[in-house]
């Protein structure tokens, strides 16, 4: 996209036509800062992407350090195939806060926080694959990667790595609560806000670990960055 399509938000991030809100616009945010910490908060994403003419949305998780997103599966995989190959992506990722429950049917919600990103994935190798993948750990439970095996020469063959610079990207947030018609206000409905947060629950060993192996410190404080 030329340059002089383009509006700069702040001295970080670049907003774009494609990633500006249009619907509810004042949910929009465009600020590094914001979407920076979705992504840390968040473990899981969708890739939407066509191959073949056929759309599709792949779950996987994923890995962030500074302006890149790391991606990764088997070399086999169509998605890894495909988007290795120069297929434009949409990555997003989304954080439930809580269900709006209104006193009409229509005007039920969720509050929510989403990131999404544009761009194209570039395939990785060497040391900056291994990279890749550490990140990738590390997100899951920091401090993971120093702790196991690295991958072997075979398995590193076998996965595929894809970096995935954070260019052209926005940040969708509901944080409010219920929004409903005057009318309805004097109705016999409860209404209000259930909140929902991901929390960690007790670690469940695996039954064939040896003696004497403990709980690492991580595990034992497990939780996901706060906002």
């Amino acid at each position: 996209m030329n340059d002089n399509r383009r509006t700069r938000i702040s001295a970080d991030l670049l907003q774009t036509p494609r990633t500006t809100v249009r619907r509810k616009p004042s949910r929009g945010s465009y600020d590094w800062e914001t979407i920076a910490a979705i992504l840390d908060e968040g473990i899981f994403c969708h890739i939407g992407f066509v191959a073949d003419g056929q759309p599709y949305v792949v779950p996987t998780g994923y890995g962030r350090d500074q302006r890149t997103l790391y991606i990764h599966g088997s070399s086999a995989s169509r998605m890894l195939r495909s988007l290795a190959g120069g297929v434009p992506l949409c990555f997003t990722g989304s954080l439930i806060d809580g269900l709006v429950l209104a006193r009409s049917a229509f005007h039920h919600s969720i509050n929510y926080r989403s990131v999404m990103v544009l761009g194209v994935a570039q395939p990785l190798e060497g040391a900056e694959k291994l990279h890749g993948l550490r990140t990738i750990t590390n997100h899951l439970a920091h401090g993971r990667w120093d702790d196991v095996r690295p991958p072997t020469e075979q398995e590193m063959t076998a996965t595929a790595v894809l970096r995935l610079p954070i260019d052209e990207a926005s940040a969708k947030i509901r944080d409010v609560g219920v929004l409903d018609e005057e009318a309805d206000m004097e109705l016999a409905v409860w209404a209000g806000v259930q909140p929902l947060e991901l929390i960690a629950g007790e670690p469940i060993p695996d039954g064939l670990l040896p003696p004497g192996v403990e709980l690492p410190e991580y595990l034992r404080s497990y939780q996901r960055p706060q906002r």
